[in-house]
């Protein structure tokens, strides 16, 4: 972002842009978000349409079509593991839970 007098702003985010924005539910979306991104890397990684999909996997066409476009409030982090299972793909699940850390209040938004 430029400022007035031509220097260049950084800013950091959190490495979660859901967090970022101040959304309480920043991490379910943000792992829903990472699963999605794999989810449409094996549909492009080996040329699948939806409906191709479906017939391989026997998940919908439908929900293929909403996880491309990153319509994802319909689904459940373990739904998502499951259509990647169901597209031959094991998931390895890691947690680290830790206190928050207080950050500032995200922006209002106009």
């Amino acid at each position: 972002m430029s400022q007035p007098d031509g220097d260049i702003q950084s800013v950091y985010g959190s490495g979660n842009v859901f967090r970022d924005f101040g959304r309480a539910d920043a991490d379910v979306r943000q792992t829903k978000a990472l699963l999605a991104a794999r989810i449409i890397g094996i549909l492009d990684g080996e040329g699948l349409s939806t409906h191709e999909a479906e017939r391989r996997a026997g998940v919908s066409h439908t929900d293929f079509t909403r996880i491309r476009r990153v319509q994802l409030d319909g689904f459940t982090i373990d739904r998502l593991i499951t259509v990647l299972n169901k597209l031959g793909q094991q998931v390895d699940v890691q947690i680290d839970v830790h206190p928050r850390v207080a950050t500032e209040e995200a922006p209002a938004r106009p």
